[in-house]
């Protein structure tokens, strides 16, 4: 059954990887399983390409190059098992990231595949990137579309390595701390390479997925000398000595990291003398030997040059570095930075300019920018040291509501019709964020998502709990349409308790129903009816209408998913009337979609037609034409059962164009099986059966399981209408398995009861006698018509 969220989701507009009827064979032509083959995406404009740049001055790791060279004179195309793995492991600042992406830029060429890359953050002091998160990012470069990715790890894991399986491809996975963030992303084709960097030996990847390890140390002098010469060159006029360099190497403890920055602050003056130079960082390294209880020499050389460094800044750029430190999330663009300082866009993008020309902030891309983990924790210890908590609190205030009011205004174009989330008053002289369109709010959330996340955790921590609340309110907008159902919960759960602290009841209902939609659409029915239950309370104690409204409609889809039809049927009747007080067309038609598609299960097609009917109208008055193409589903599926095939034709024909014109992939998917119903009706099996196989096509890129099983029973229904028994019952049996692995008794006894026609069409008496016995006996938990109707069917099947 369809299963459309309690608020109308919201699209992307660019094609998911969606199949049609040239992903399959025809019918007539069709023999064993779906065969899945991937048609190319019109949207997309080549394989992914997203290696950061290569560094400008690489020089030495000539060995290193070649033990990465030899990876790939290594015959591996028909080796078995997971891709190619190399890890890149040494101690921070050593160089693992430069020398990654110096080999892959020269290699890119053998990976016709695409590079793909991901900072996976392991070391940074906020949160590091999960699994997950990865893949979100990596299926999309690949052209799935956020709406389509699957919700489960495991799923996007296998979705991944789908697409990969027949593809040449570099992975890059940037500073990862555990194997827990790598294993999921390994794209197990052996023609692909997978590129590690860690400060850990990664041991149980080595041991078990045959990864191969190369430690990287410190330079040598000569090579540490060669770096400082080669940076510096065509800046400082010749005196500077081997013996010099050597010296201020050593300082450096032969990092590339700290040699760098050494370097840019020597080539930045060119007439001071390069014994001034070292002399001062050797003043500085003994205050910090002073300062510190640490044994760790190399670390110790590394803040030195930090501080050293940090020092010859203008007071301007020294306090923006300071301030950066304070920021929520990993990376950030010039607005943030900012708000962040409170200065103008245009002072801001100066003093970075200044500070990535000194190495102490790397631009990640254009207008992006990150520091380096190591340069990130010094940057927060200087904003601790140097700023009072009057001016760090202030900073952080205005970053944290420079996200939420940018965040605001792009949920206005990517959900222009759900009801505003209340803000606070914004601070004076605030930069602001504009959107031009609903695809330029998409891509500033999908660039800022992570950000988002660490901002609601940072505003409950630092106790402004009225923005942490209202950015996971504003999140749930989007979060409805792409369910990552493990950040979704736990940002909706910080905000919950964001609002709970302050004894804010609006924001308290709001979190309870961001909740409530994410375990209901994640199949935790429970948790969801827990959760909105609360939400109604608190929204009839506040006087909350319309809130009101959404809950009670919210616990009626709850009673429809468990199949209680008369308790769904009485809830959405309330809901109904509440909106109809409000004078709100779009919820009005969105309760009376719901209601139709209740009495439509129950078998009460009649008032079913002339809810649904009313039902399109109303959506179209509204402008919904999502719902629009929801009810017109519905009334699709009523028109057929009435004996109207030719109607229910027209109107299926009008949601689907609906799916295309608007890029509904995921509905639209299913819609098309309400066609193949109706093409059954009306005589052609066959071409039911290419209906059937482009759902499944567009269900297994999606990764929605329970979907894709109704499209092979629906396949195994044509396939029994050909006459084609064998394959009837294969199909039959997909199904089945698929329902019992998801834990769907309601689709899992329809199944079993085409299993069971179809078997007993077969002549196999006794395999559809036993069906018939566990359809039975699942169908005995559900007391309405249509649970009657299917006990009917296979009556004369039972033992």
């Amino acid at each position: 059954m369809a299963r459309p969220s309690d608020e109308p989701r919201n699209f992307e507009s660019h094609s998911d990887l969606s199949g049609s009827a040239r992903d399959v064979v025809q019918a007539g032509n069709v023999q064993g399983g779906v065969h899945f083959h991937r048609e190319t995406d019109p949207n997309r404009v080549g394989p992914p390409r997203q290696l950061p740049g290569d560094v400008g001055t690489f020089v030495n790791r000539r060995n290193e190059i070649r033990t990465l060279d030899a990876v790939l004179r290594r015959e591996r195309g028909g080796a078995s098992g997971a891709a190619g793995v190399y890890v890149i492991t040494g101690t921070a600042g050593v160089g693992k990231t430069s020398l990654a992406l110096h080999w892959a830029h020269g290699v890119r060429d053998r990976f016709p595949g695409g590079q793909l890359y991901v900072n996976l953050r392991g070391y940074d002091p906020g949160e590091p990137v999960t699994a997950e998160q990865a893949l979100d990012h990596f299926l999309r470069a690949l052209g799935v579309a956020p709406s389509s990715t699957p919700a489960r790890l495991e799923d996007r894991s296998a979705l991944f390595r789908s697409l990969l399986a027949d593809q040449r491809a570099l992975v890059v996975l940037d500073n990862a701390a555990t194997v827990s963030q790598v294993r999921p992303l390994l794209p197990g084709n052996p023609d692909c390479l997978v590129l590690v960097t860690s400060r850990h030996r990664f041991s149980g990847l080595v041991a078990r997925d045959g990864a191969h390890r190369l430690r990287l140390d410190v330079f040598s002098e000569q090579d540490a000398v060669r770096l400082l010469h080669t940076v510096t060159a065509g800046y400082r006029v010749l005196t500077d000595t081997d013996t010099n360099l050597s010296e201020l190497a050593r300082l450096c403890a032969r990092l590339p990291l700290a040699l760098r920055i050494a370097a840019e602050r020597a080539s930045s003056r060119p007439l001071m003398p390069l014994d001034e130079l070292i002399a001062d960082l050797r003043d500085e390294s003994a205050l910090w030997g002073a300062l510190t209880a640490e044994e760790d020499d190399e670390s110790d050389a590394v803040r030195t040059v930090f501080a050293w460094s940090y020092r010859a800044l203008s007071e301007a750029a020294a306090r923006l570095f300071r301030l950066l430190g304070l920021h929520p999330g990993p990376e950030f663009g010039v607005s943030a930075a900012a708000a962040l300082a409170g200065t103008t866009v245009s002072v801001t993008r100066q003093l970075l300019d200044v500070l990535t020309g000194a190495h102490v902030l790397e631009q990640a891309a254009y207008g992006r920018f990150q520091f380096h983990d190591l340069l990130r924790i010094y940057a927060a210890q200087q904003a601790a040291q140097y700023e009072d908590e009057e001016a760090r609190d202030s900073a952080l205030a205005r970053i944290l509501k420079h996200y939420l009011f940018a965040l605001a205004r792009a949920i206005s174009h990517i959900a222009p019709l759900d009801r505003p989330v209340p803000l606070p008053d914004q601070y004076p002289d605030a930069v602001v964020e504009e959107f031009t369109d609903r695809a330029a709010a998409l891509q500033w959330f999908e660039l800022e998502q992570a950000n988002l996340v660490s901002a609601v955790r940072t505003a409950a921590a630092s106790g402004q709990h009225e923005v942490a609340w209202r950015i996971a309110a504003l999140m749930r907008s989007v979060y409805v349409s792409r369910n990552p159902f493990q950040e979704w919960i736990a940002v909706a759960e910080t905000g919950l308790a964001s609002a709970t602290a302050i004894g804010d009841r609006r924001g308290q209902a709001e979190m309870r129903d961001s909740l409530g939609k994410a375990y209901l659409q994640s199949q935790r029915l429970d948790e969801a009816e827990l959760h909105q239950r609360e939400a109604l309370r608190l929204r009839r104690e506040t006087g909350d209408r319309y809130g009101e409204g959404i809950a009670v409609n919210a616990l009626g889809l709850l009673d429809w998913r468990r199949r209680r039809l008369a308790d769904a049927e009485a809830r959405f009747q309330e809901g109904r009337e509440i909106f109809r007080s409000l004078a709100d067309l779009r919820w009005e038609a969105l309760l009376l979609s719901n209601l139709g598609m209740t009495r439509f299960d129950g078998l009460r097609l009649d008032l079913a037609a002339t809810d649904l009917t009313e039902a399109v109208r109303l959506c179209r008055e509204a402008g919904d034409r999502a719902y629009e193409g929801n009810a017109l589903f519905y009334l699709s599926m009523t028109q057929r059962e009435r004996g109207e095939p030719e109607a229910a034709l027209s109107t299926i024909r009008q949601a689907l164009d609906i799916s295309r014109t608007d890029r509904l992939t995921a509905w639209g998917a299913f819609w098309i099986l309400e066609l193949a119903r109706i093409q059954r009706a009306l005589g052609e099996p066959g071409e039911a059966l290419v209906s059937c196989h482009e759902s499944a096509v567009a269900q297994r890129q999606i990764g929605d399981r329970n979907r894709e099983a109704a499209a092979l029973d629906s396949a195994g229904e044509a396939y029994r209408d050909l006459g084609r028994l064998t394959e009837a019952a294969k199909f039959h049996r997909m199904a089945v398995a698929s329902y019992r692995d998801t834990r769907d008794q309601w689709a899992l006894a329809n199944a079993l009861v085409n299993l069971a026609l179809a078997l007993s069409d077969a002549g196999d008496g006794e395999g559809a006698a036993g069906c018939a016995a566990e359809a039975a006996a699942v169908l005995s938990s559900f007391d309405d018509a249509r649970a009657t109707a299917q006990r009917e069917r296979i009556t004369g099947l039972l033992p």
